[in-house]
């Protein structure tokens, strides 16, 4: 393969050359004239070739790159590349490519030498060539002074979601004191709710116990084995709610189905025990102490707001999700199952009521045991919400019903989606204000909407609207199509999820952030595929990427910021290193090394000096958080974003926060509320002892399941599996 043209001494005049797209190939042409000067980046004085690689597509040429071969060395080093009449500084454009692919940084990159034929070739994969491609595009599609314009309005969007460190001290100190106001009174901004669930697992329990979980337009029915050593096994089946159930005259109706499905759910995978149970039934009812021993416990998770007055007692207060049954509003959820469950004979109690934040926490403690108990569960995902175990004697407000002292520890749920409603240290922009002004619950869930999945990709489509409405912003317009690296003009389609309001899913924040290729392609086809634009160009991606990482980042400081608070002022730091931190915070370190320009260099620093510390971590010795939801999961770097805002808090600092374990904690609805189920039965056994020493154990017939045996300490109590 011969070059079309001859290249000229002459980079700036370079015209380009024709080699078809199809070879997928790079091909280098040595000229048999020299030219002696200097070529930038070079060794002055040095007599060079010159040389020149093409490529093209469809007959038409993309770029030319000029390389120029020194005879003293015997290698080849890019210097430039010439696009028509535009030459590209390869040190900017080039450069990020060339490194992704192990070659040596400009001026110098080797890339074969003469001793190879007299005309070489460079193979570059498919996906390299297409990187390259992109790369490219700035220089062959906008105006750079349109590019600049694009590029400098979506950072100063970006810019308006910073949270600086002084203002994540700020939002920690408020949410500290509003955790505290809602243990004080009720009806506080952040509710604060006693949820009775007293003491946690700590991996050595066995047992047999249901869970079922009513959170939306499915009915869930799981049973759990635990097995003793941090596992289990979990059998679960799910139907979809009759649509006119959710709607239904009375209570019973929904209730009763749920009832039918726990019976099925029985003789499905337990029929064997439920067998057992019928048999019992009809032979021994009168033996009603007997037969109470010999049931299923049951944790029962209900999504719906709730007023909780016991372990397992709960008035519904309003219905969400769909779901409108005006009987039930005021009725105890757990009688209205338990109910149901009788009128069928079932061989089930239920035990407990679940909030699946409160299983979240849960659930970690179980699978992830240590010297300290898992301090908190949380949940960022669709929503946010968080659960942790607090000091009884910290809880000053009125508690309703019977609660258990002997633990000293209550799991409160916090219900943060709620905190600073009132705006008092959060950040607040245009877009938030949109955003709040047209949801459902104006002036609500502040902190909700800054955190959640359900509100992100809103976010997003709010601050790109306002760019594309802003005439001097060139994004995702037809600006130079025709030579755009994609050769096809930017459309945006009429039905683009752009123009609907919470049409744009957050899962688009997560592209974003994972996208780090040269040409965003992942990330445009993305642009395509949520938003409904065609061909966008590498500008746009880029504009939508830092936005994007903008609103994601902040979601994650601020997430940090709740967690840093719920261990500050339960002090679980203390009780573990037994002595308040004076550990350096890094916002005070970033200070102390931008006084010595050393500014650039912080982020790696930090990590030498908490390293450095001299203060040797047993890995006992963790504050465990347990996590759960698809933006802690799947969004990446949300878990180190959150490190980076608790590392700024004064009262944790860097060595604070290498303390901190974060864990995913899966189905706090299922296993965790199994758990609680299992925590509600220890209760009874802590009730039943204090009025009635005799302990509690099966007939000698059943000897044969002792593997569903529950164990607390030294301690062995009875739990039957049915």
């Amino acid at each position: 393969m011969s070059l079309a043209k001859k290249v000229p001494v002459d980079p700036a005049d370079v015209l380009a050359t024709k080699t078809p797209m199809a070879r997928r190939k790079v091909l280098l042409r040595r000229k048999t004239d020299s030219a002696t000067g200097k070529i930038a980046g070079g060794t002055q004085g040095t007599s060079f070739s010159l040389d020149a690689m093409g490529f093209g597509e469809s007959g038409r040429s993309i770029f030319v790159i000029v390389a120029a071969h020194g005879a003293t060395s015997g290698t080849n080093t890019i210097r430039m590349l010439a696009a028509g009449l535009n030459v590209i500084d390869l040190q900017a454009q080039l450069a990020p490519f060339l490194a992704a692919h192990y070659l040596q940084p400009i001026p110098r990159i080797p890339l074969f030498t003469t001793k190879l034929s007299r005309f070489p070739s460079i193979y570059l994969s498919p996906a390299s060539i297409d990187e390259l491609h992109s790369q490219l595009a700035p220089a062959l599609s906008k105006p750079r002074h349109r590019t600049m314009v694009l590029s400098e309005a979506a950072k100063k969007v970006a810019t308006e979601f910073l949270i600086p460190d002084e203002q994540v001290q700020k939002i920690v100190s408020e949410f500290i004191s509003q955790l505290k106001e809602g243990l004080e009174k009720n009806a506080t901004t952040m509710s604060q709710i006693p949820t009775y669930v007293t003491s946690v697992p700590n991996g050595t329990e066995k047992g047999l116990f249901l869970a079922v979980d009513l959170g939306g337009t499915n009915f869930r029915v799981c049973s759990i084995q635990l097995n003793g050593d941090s596992t289990f096994n979990l059998i679960q089946s799910k139907v979809p709610i009759p649509k006119d159930l959710m709607v239904a005259k009375t209570a019973k109706e929904l209730f009763y189905f749920l009832a039918k499905q726990i019976e099925l759910f029985l003789k499905d995978h337990h029929e064997e025990h439920f067998a057992a149970y019928t048999q019992r039934r009809q032979t021994l009812s009168t033996l009603q102490g007997y037969r109470e021993v010999h049931i299923f416990r049951l944790g029962f998770t209900f999504s719906f707001p709730i007023h909780q007055t016991g372990i397992n007692k709960g008035t519904l207060m309003r219905w969400t999700k769909g779901f409108d049954i005006p009987d039930a509003i005021g009725q105890d959820v757990c009688a209205l199952l338990q109910h149901e469950i009788d009128l069928l004979g079932l061989p089930v109690k239920v035990a407990a009521l679940v909030n699946d934040t409160v299983g979240t926490l849960m659930a970690r403690s179980y699978t992830a045991p240590g010297k300290t108990k898992t301090l908190l569960g949380a949940i960022f995902g669709t929503g946010t919400n968080g659960a942790y175990m607090e000091n009884l004697s910290a809880i000053t407000k009125p508690l309703e019903g019977h609660v258990d002292r002997s633990t000293g520890e209550m799991v409160i749920n916090t219900e943060w989606g709620s905190f600073d409603n009132h705006l008092k240290v959060l950040p607040t922009t245009i877009y938030d204000a949109i955003l709040d002004r047209e949801s459902v619950n104006p002036g609500l869930q502040m902190f909700e909407k800054r955190i959640s999945g359900m509100f992100l990709g809103e976010i997003l489509r709010i601050t790109l609207v306002k760019l594309m409405n802003d005439p001097t912003v060139p994004l995702f317009q037809d600006d130079n199509s025709a030579s755009n690296d994609y050769h096809s003009t930017t459309t945006v389609d009429a039905q683009s999820p752009l123009f609907k309001k919470w049409a744009v899913d957050s899962s688009i924040l997560s592209i974003a952030e994972a996208d780090n290729s040269l040409g965003l392609r992942a990330l445009r086809q993305e642009i395509e595929k949520s938003l409904g634009v065609s061909a966008a160009s590498l500008e746009d991606a880029q504009a939508v990427k830092l936005i994007a990482n903008a609103i994601g980042k902040r979601a994650a400081r601020l997430a940090g910021s709740a967690l840093a608070a719920v261990i500050i002022h339960t002090e679980r730091l203390e009780q573990i290193t037994g002595k308040t931190s004076n550990i350096p915070s890094t916002s005070d370190i970033s200070q102390n090394l931008r006084k010595l320009e050393l500014g650039s260099a912080a982020s790696a620093t930090l990590k030498k000096l908490a390293e450095a510390s001299g203060l040797t971590i047993n890995e006992e010795d963790f504050v465990d958080i347990g996590v759960d939801g698809s933006l802690v999961e799947f969004y990446p770097g949300f878990e180190e974003y959150m490190r980076e805002a608790i590392r700024a808090i004064e009262a944790i600092g860097v060595i604070g926060e290498r303390r901190i374990r974060i864990g995913i904690s899966k189905d706090g609805s299922g296993v965790g509320a199994a758990l609680i189920a299992l925590v509600a039965a220890e209760m009874e056994l802590r009730e039943g002892a204090e009025t009635d020493p005799v302990e509690i154990t099966r007939p000698d017939k059943f000897e044969a399941h002792n593997d569903s045996l529950y164990e607390s300490g030294t301690k062995q109590h009875v739990i039957p599996p049915w």
